[in-house]
């Protein structure tokens, strides 16, 4: 019989926040692989667990997913844990947890802290449908093509950031989505100086300009505004569709520049005009 992986998540600042069962599943496993055992050592102390530990992180995990793999798959039981948060959230955890489904081995999460969601609750913006973009490249093409992409995202973004890169990304939040887009930065969570400021992306990046960013943010921004339901009916538009006929423009041509003004569909403007005889 095979073991079972277990996504523990572990405190993203405040150890009251760990959870009893999640304590009992360190107590409980064969052993436990962490991003850096040095870090986990700390948490396994305060709660006096003593386990195995093993490294599993982002330069390593292609090998140690296979040794650590080959023990689950020897009926050994593992909880998989990061410095703060949940485990193969933005982190090469999911590459373990894809491995094991392609092995038929159970992976089980025990829930617990995320500071995404948790800035999210916090931020004051629509919950309801969000993306999470995690950390962006450092590379400056790449992220401003990737911010340009979300140039018409409607969903809440949700965001990572370093506070040495903050003034960088702010300044291309800025440039991709405007100046006036909300944005609430999340600071420290659960931690001792914990902030959230709901500003707009301008008066962020400007105030960022003379003041030193402290501490790892996660930075929420509002989604594009929705079009609103255009004022025009359809018939007005076939109308309006029909005016730029009488004037030379082709037919596919008149639906589409009456559809960028009205809101309306082109389709069923191309279809109303056709309708009319045209």
């Amino acid at each position: 019989m095979t073991g079972t992986l277990y996504l523990v998540a572990t405190p993203i600042g405040n150890l009251g926040d760990f959870s009893p069962r999640a304590a009992e599943t360190l107590a409980a496993v064969d052993f436990i692989a962490a991003e850096d055992t040095r870090v986990s050592v700390k948490l396994l102390n305060h709660f006096q667990i003593k386990r195995p530990l093993v490294s599993y992180h982002e330069h390593n995990h292609v090998t140690a997913g296979q040794a650590i793999l080959g023990r689950l798959l020897a009926g050994e039981s593992c909880a998989l844990v990061t410095d703060a948060g949940t485990p193969a959230i933005s982190d090469p955890g999911e590459d373990l947890v894809r491995l094991c489904g392609d092995h038929g081995v159970p992976v089980i999460a025990v829930p617990g802290c995320c500071a995404a969601v948790n800035a999210l609750a916090v931020s004051g913006l629509p919950t309801g449908r969000f993306t999470f973009e995690g950390f962006l490249t450092v590379n400056k093409k790449s992220r401003r093509e990737h911010l340009e992409s979300l140039r018409d995202e409607e969903r809440t973004m949700i965001f990572h950031e370093a506070p040495h890169k903050l003034r960088t990304t702010l300044q291309d939040l800025c440039a991709a989505f405007g100046p006036e887009r909300r944005i609430a930065l999340c600071r420290e969570l659960t931690k001792l100086h914990e902030e959230t400021w709901r500003t707009t992306l301008g008066e962020a990046a400007a105030h960022y300009e003379s003041n030193t960013p402290k501490g790892e943010y996660v930075l929420v921004v509002a989604g594009r505004e929705r079009s609103k339901a255009s004022a025009v009916t359809l018939e007005e538009g076939t109308a309006q569709v029909l005016a730029l006929l009488d004037r030379g423009v082709r037919l596919k041509e008149a639906a589409r520049e009456v559809a960028e003004h009205t809101g309306l569909s082109k389709n069923e403007l191309y279809a109303a005009a056709l309708e009319r005889g045209r």
